[in-house]
């Protein structure tokens, strides 16, 4: 049965849309502005955009209660396992890189502990999900501590990805929709090495650190929230002047190489991930499917990336621990779009859309999934 998708936007239904080669073309494109879902929020221009509700039922693939609830069990043997090499690691790259200073053997030792430390961009952001360990005080531990190493505070973060998952790509409310239209192809490359994001993290710390939360922060960080917003950012503040106090201590940068820096000469990797999640895909969509990647990665990236290439997993069914996808994805895939056979497949797909968007930001990338059905939403899986 073919699933009927709602139009939010005035014209032809999905359906309808006259295909122009791999593309779709819309009738136009949004204000990717937060704001509040309430017709007399919205500009003139952007009205259109209100017709999803915060209760909007998602497709969600069909899977066996019983196979559900044992997914979503957590524990903390394999995170423990997963996390221990990671920073094993880390510490072992660090002795390497601190060792060799001064040499050119630095050069290889430093790229293997910034790619590695930048890694923790994927790590903090599973463990905000509180899903990775069973015991959480070890999951808050963690995950604070890969916040800082990805300077993304962890008390924002995580109520700024939970609206994010709520409304995956949803057009003024998703407050990380990271290739807006039309892309600016530009800050993207410069996140290959997290230029301008970066500087948008420090920007929002600074922001948040004097007590008035950033516009967008005002939008999902509730009110009795706030003061752990601003109080972790004057604490994270506080620990990069400690850093570059260090640095003019000792006369040298080195111990910015160790802290700081690394997220942005390792964050190569990072930013070659994350933008598969979902750039160039279809937005206003009530179905992961639509907007979201899964990628078949090599051991090494999946380790890298925490197993987020399992993406359209993750988004469909966020309970289930990291370590548990790649066990899920072989339970949903005859219901999924073919994934990607790996990121210079996902890359080669989207890098034209992205520039292609730029001139006509109004087209995006068709998955086409499987014969469609009614939408199973997930409280209807786990009952």
């Amino acid at each position: 049965m073919k699933q009927n998708i709602p139009n939010f936007f005035g014209g032809k239904q999905a359906g309808d849309i006259r295909p122009f080669g791999g593309y779709i073309m819309k009738p136009s494109w949004k204000n990717y502005r937060l704001r509040e879902m309430h017709a007399e929020n919205t500009t003139s221009h952007d009205g259109k955009d209100m017709g999803i509700t915060a209760d909007a039922v998602w497709y969600s693939c069909a899977i066996d209660r019983k196979k559900m609830k044992e997914l979503i069990r957590r524990s903390d043997g394999p995170a423990l396992r997963f996390f221990g090499l990671w920073l094993g690691l880390l510490a072992a790259s660090a002795i390497a890189a601190f060792f060799s200073w001064g040499s050119w053997w630095a050069l290889p030792a430093f790229f293997v502990y910034g790619v590695l430390y930048a890694a923790a961009d994927h790590r903090h952001h599973e463990l905000s999900h509180g899903t990775a360990f069973r015991t959480r005080w070890l999951n808050e531990a963690l995950f604070h501590l890969c916040a800082f190493m990805t300077l993304r505070e962890g008390f924002y973060y995580r109520w700024s990805h939970t609206r994010h998952h709520t409304h995956t790509l949803l057009v003024g409310r998703d407050p990380e929709i990271a290739a807006p239209r039309p892309p600016k192809v530009l800050m993207q490359f410069l996140d290959f090495f997290f230029i301008h994001d970066g500087f948008v993290q420090l920007g929002r710390l600074l922001r948040n650190a004097s007590g008035d939360l950033t516009e967008d922060g005002k939008h999902f960080v509730p009110d009795g929230q706030r003061h752990r917003v601003i109080l972790a950012s004057r604490i994270y503040l506080g620990m990069i002047l400690a850093v570059i106090l260090g640095c003019a201590a000792t006369h040298s940068i080195l111990p910015a190489m160790f802290v700081i820096l690394p997220r942005f000469y390792g964050g190569f990797f990072s930013q070659l991930f994350n933008l598969t999640q979902h750039a160039g895909l279809n937005e206003d969509v009530l179905d992961h499917r639509l907007n979201t990647r899964t990628i078949i990665m090599n051991p090494v990236f999946s380790f890298l990336y925490a197993n987020m290439n399992y993406h359209i997993e993750h988004h469909m069914f966020p309970m289930v621990p990291f370590y548990r996808l790649p066990e899920l994805h072989e339970l949903i895939k005859a219901d999924c779009p073919p994934p990607y056979a790996g990121v210079w497949a996902a890359w080669a797909e989207l890098l034209p859309a992205l520039i292609r968007q730029r001139q006509e930001p109004s087209y995006f990338i068709q998955r086409q999934p499987p014969a469609q059905r009614e939408p199973v939403g997930l409280r209807e899986a786990l009952a």
